[in-house]
């Protein structure tokens, strides 16, 4: 299957998974409770991904400038939620005072959507390079999708709008993530710049976002879940072409 398509299509079940997760929220599903395991299960496979295969590419494709990009596209995703978007968690919002406007709610929208317009570019430019690589960044981002989903559709809920609304904002993400597949796609050579971005936020995800949530569990177990993300990540690589 040509690259393009298949991009696009995993790129299409990445955003599927974010309405997936603002589904669960909504209708209250007692699975919802198992996502915290996908939360450190993508975290450990995301870290590893991206610094083992992501970093390494950028730095063979781009050696001069794909340091400095991944050190921006980390600081770009701090810089954006310390100041345009509040704290957040991965899960259901419980505090329901922290959020008190429709713009405090909606300013969680764009910072996550900016996070899943990368997830969509990290995909598109695995894909550029190598269906190895695209497969295995669609893993690291297809982990963390329906928690993604289901936290945005919990800070629209806590912030006052409406069940559709929640389920609106969790398709959001999804399409912001096919449009960064699609953006790669009609530009290929973007890539360069693409991939080492991508990697920065991706590691910042998982390292700044996800992390501190498996953190907060008590007991050995998230932890262990986390590791585990790790050895799937190393078992898959075994397996793959390199």
């Amino acid at each position: 299957m040509p690259a393009l398509w298949l991009s696009l299509g995993l790129g299409l079940v990445a955003g599927l998974a974010d309405y997936v997760g603002g589904v669960l929220l909504v209708r209250r599903s007692p699975s919802a409770k198992s996502l915290r395991y996908f939360v450190a299960l993508g975290a450990g496979f995301m870290l590893a991904a991206a610094l083992l295969e992501m970093v390494p590419e950028a730095v063979r494709i781009n050696a001069k400038w794909a340091p400095l990009l991944v050190l921006l596209g980390y600081c770009g995703v701090h810089l954006l939620e310390h100041t345009l978007v509040p704290h957040f968690h991965f899960g259901e919002e419980t505090h329901e005072h922290e959020f008190l406007s429709a713009r405090t709610s909606y300013s969680v929208l764009l910072g996550l959507a900016a996070h899943t317009f990368f997830d969509g570019i990290a995909i598109g430019s695995g894909f550029a390079l190598s269906h190895w690589l695209g497969w295995l960044i669609f893993v690291a981002v297809f982990l963390h999708k329906i928690p993604e989903g289901f936290t945005v559709a919990s800070v629209m809920l806590a912030g006052g709008r409406g069940r559709q609304a929640a389920l609106n904002s969790a398709m959001v993400l999804g399409a912001t993530t096919v449009l960064g597949v699609l953006v790669i796609n009609l530009e290929p050579k973007w890539v360069l710049a693409g991939l080492p971005l991508s990697a920065g936020v991706t590691i910042y995800v998982a390292a700044t976002d996800l992390v501190p949530e498996v953190n907060r569990e008590p007991g050995v177990r998230m932890a262990l879940v986390f590791f585990l993300g790790v050895v799937v990540f190393f078992v898959a690589r075994l397996l793959g072409p390199f």
